[in-house]
């Protein structure tokens, strides 16, 4: 019988620079002989990259907004998570659930509470790995002046970043087994070091 594969997600307000490392983590893995899907949200499908476009450009309700996140998720999870899993991959995930508890719970206000029950109603995977990555707001705020035309959730003010940013902080103090903080003021070797180290863990505890 085939192992599971692992599943890795990767978290942070934009700006934070975890992009940066989502395809290096699926290239250390590939070296090491395992398949790896490397995925994102919202998107991962075509449904979901169509979803992707709608929630990254056009003006909606908060219920809309938040709906919409998990009808993606919910489809690729489906279509390519849990597939992948089965089969023994190991997934790479730039955002997921967590990313809506902070971004629509806590950034947009409307609370942990309903975003719990979506969660709970879409039974979502819950991955082995969260690596949370971490900067002051003024640094991941210069990181995205510097950075291609901003999206409508990259146009929003201070005060939502630093409402996300507490409710990332807030999912990683409840599960630290899980999330890890990821120190993103360092140097990319900086990181890649404790990057390495978690998935040399990983990859030595049995699935």
């Amino acid at each position: 019988m085939t192992a599971r594969g692992r599943f890795i997600t990767l978290e942070g307000v934009d700006g934070a620079g975890k992009s940066t490392h989502t395809a290096w983590i699926a290239d250390f893995l590939r070296a090491q002989g395992l398949e790896v899907v490397s995925t994102r949200e919202p998107g991962g499908t075509p449904l979901g990259e169509k979803l992707r476009v709608l929630l990254l450009a056009d003006p909606m309700g908060l219920d809309t907004e938040t709906l919409l996140m998990f009808a993606a998720r919910c489809e690729h999870a489906r279509q390519v998570i849990e597939p992948a899993l089965q089969r023994g991959a190991w997934v790479v995930c730039d955002r997921y659930t967590d990313a809506t508890y902070a971004y629509q719970g806590g950034g947009r206000e409307l609370g942990a509470e309903r975003v719990a029950v979506l969660e709970d109603w879409m039974r979502a995977g819950r991955p082995d790995r969260t690596w949370l990555f971490d900067v002051p707001l003024e640094v991941a705020r210069a990181r995205l002046a510097d950075a291609r035309e901003p999206d409508r959730f990259e146009r929003e003010g201070a005060a939502f970043f630093e409402r996300t940013r507490q409710a990332y902080h807030a999912r990683a103090k409840a599960d630290p087994g899980r999330i890890h903080i990821v120190d993103s003021t360092r140097s990319i070797d900086q990181i890649r070091t404790e990057l390495e180290a978690g998935l040399r863990e990983l990859l030595a505890v049995p699935a």
